[in-house]
C-alpha cells in the first residue's frame, strides 16, 4: 500500500524560461529495515503482556469482586489504546519526506565546476538534465533568505533544516533522529505523535507499578493464614513472578522513554534537532517562546488536543510570489 504526495513547483528563472518541476513521494507504510521491525514486536510484545498481566493476574486475583477492578481495567486498556494509536500514526505517517524530481539534477558542475558540464549536451536517447547552476538561479531568486541546501544522495536541492536518513533513504524536513522503535524517522510532520508515544508510554508504566504495589499492600496476604492448597501455592509464585516482571519491565520502559523525552523537549525549546546539535547547525530563526516552539510540533489547537492521536499540524507550505504547491 502507498501513497502519492503530488506537488507541482511553478518558477520563473533568470533566464526568462518557465521551469516546471512535478515532484512525487511514494509513501511506504512499513520500512524493510530487520532492526526496527524487531523493535516494533518487542513494542507490540511488552505492551500486551503488560495488559495481560494486569488483568490477569492482579485485577482478576485481587479485585475481581470490587468496582475498583472494572475501573483499573477500563482506564488501563484506554491508555493501552492511546499507545498503540500514537504508536501506529508515528510508525505509519510520512515524517516529512522531500519528494524527488522527476529528473535527477546535474550536479556536475557543482562538483567540478567546469565549463563543459553546463554546456555539454546529453547521451542520444535520455532526457537533457538539468543542471545544479540553472536550479541555484531560481532558489536565489525565490527562496532568499533561506538556506537551501544539496543533498549529494538524493541529487536534489532540500529545504532548510531537511536531513538525508541513511536508512530511509531519503531527505526529511527538519529530521530529529531515526528511531527503531517506530522504524521510522522522527520529522517535521510526526514528532508529535512520537512524544504521545513516549508520553503513554511512561503513563502505563507508573500505572503498571502502582496497581502491583496496590495489590500486594491490600492483598498481600491472602492465601497465607490456615491450609494452603497446592493449586493456591502455585498461583501465588505465578503472581509473584508475573508481577516482577512487570515492575522490572516498567522501571525500564518507564526511565528509557523518560530520558527520550526529556531530549525531544530540549531539542523542541531550544528550536534545534539532534542532528543540528551534533552538527553544531543551529539555531537558525529568533528566539521563540517555548509555547510557540511546542504548538509548532504539536498543533496550533487547544492543549487538550495535543494528547489525542488525530493530526492536528498544518503541512501545506505556503506558496510565496510565483512558486505555488499543488496537493
Amino acid at each position: 500500500m502507498s501513497r502519492s504526495l503530488y506537488k507541482t513547483i511553478s518558477c520563473r528563472g533568470a533566464l526568462n524560461s518557465d521551469v516546471r518541476f512535478h515532484l512525487e513521494v511514494n509513501m511506504v507504510l512499513v520500512r524493510k529495515d530487520p532492526c526496527g521491525i524487531v523493535c516494533l514486536l518487542m513494542t507490540y510484545g511488552a505492551v500486551l503482556y503488560a495488559d495481560y498481566v494486569v488483568i490477569r493476574w492482579i485485577v482478576m486475583q485481587t479485585m475481581s469482586e470490587s468496582y475498583w477492578g472494572i475501573f483499573h481495567v477500563v482506564i488501563f486498556n484506554v491508555i493501552t489504546l492511546m499507545l498503540f494509536m500514537s504508536h501506529s500514526r508515528a510508525v505509519f505517517s510520512d515524517p516529512g519526506i522531500v519528494p524527488l524530481p522527476p529528473n535527477r539534477i546535474d550536479f556536475s558542475d557543482h562538483h567540478s565546476n567546469s565549463k563543459d558540464s553546463l554546456n555539454s549536451a546529453p547521451p542520444p536517447g535520455k532526457p537533457a538534465l538539468r543542471t545544479s547552476s540553472l536550479i541555484h538561479n531560481i532558489f536565489c531568486n525565490f527562496f532568499p533568505e533561506e538556506d537551501w541546501t544539496i543533498c549529494t544522495r538524493c541529487e536534489m536541492y532540500r529545504p532548510p533544516r531537511a536531513h538525508h536518513c541513511r536508512i530511509c533513504r531519503r531527505c526529511i524536513r527538519r529530521m530529529d533522529h531515526h528511531c527503531p522503535w517506530i522504524n521510522n524517522c522522527v520529522g517535521e510532520w510526526n514528532q508529535k505523535y512520537f512524544i504521545q508515544f513516549l508520553f503513554y508510554v511512561a503513563l502505563l508504566s507508573g500505572y503498571s507499578i502502582l496497581l502491583v504495589a496496590m495489590s500486594w499492600y491490600y492483598h498481600g496476604n491472602e492465601g497465607i493464614s490456615g491450609l494452603a492448597t497446592r493449586e493456591v501455592i502455585q498461583v501465588k509464585q505465578s503472581r509473584i513472578l508475573h508481577s516482577v516482571l512487570l515492575v522490572l519491565e516498567s522501571i525500564l520502559f518507564g526511565l528509557f522513554v523518560c530520558a527520550i523525552a526529556c531530549d525531544q523537549f530540549d531539542a523542541i525549546f531550544s528550536d534545534e534537532t539532534l542532528v543540528e546539535q551534533v552538527k553544531k547547525q543551529g539555531p537558525f530563526r529568533p528566539k521563540k517562546s517555548k509555547m510557540s516552539l511546542l504548538a509548532e510540533v504539536c498543533g496550533h489547537s487547544h492543549w487538550a488536543k495535543w494528547l489525542l492521536p488525530c493530526h492536528s499540524v498544518e503541512r501545506r507550505i505556503e506558496p510565496k510570489s510565483a512558486l505555488s504547491y499543488v496537493v
